[in-house]
């Protein structure tokens, strides 16, 4: 098993400016605000990474929207339940971030109880 602290496997740098929507882990925040001190829990424009929690459809609908969010070399990790308690799968998020000109390139394991997708503007949309 991997020991590289979460903040790595996500590849929060320092100076990174990140949006964290939903997700409700005091550890991470902590971990996430010591790395890159830039951190809001809104929406906001020009971000390197935005973290969002999705339970159902209508949550990876809002990608489309959050895409606007990011920098062109930014992504947005879809943070979600694994296991017996998922609500989504894996094809959900990877056709609702293909719907939103994004791809998945990268899966971590958030925590316990939830994994993380990580989702990046398409090359030939940059």
């Amino acid at each position: 098993m991997e020991d590289r602290p979460l903040i790595d496997k996500l590849g929060v740098k320092p100076g990174h400016r990140v949006a964290v929507l939903g997700v409700d882990d005091p550890d991470f925040m902590a971990a996430l605000r010591a790395r890159a001190p830039d951190v809001g829990t809104r929406r906001r424009k020009d971000c390197d990474l935005v973290f969002v929690a999705a339970a159902t459809q209508a949550d990876l609908e809002r990608l489309r929207d959050l895409r606007r969010d990011i920098r062109p070399d930014g992504a947005i990790w879809v943070v979600r339940r694994k296991g017996k308690e998922a609500t989504l799968s894996d094809v959900q998020v990877i056709e609702a971030g293909l719907a939103a000109k994004m791809v998945d390139n990268k899966i971590a394991s958030f925590s316990d109880t939830h994994g993380a997708m990580r989702l990046v503007i398409r090359l030939v949309d940059r």
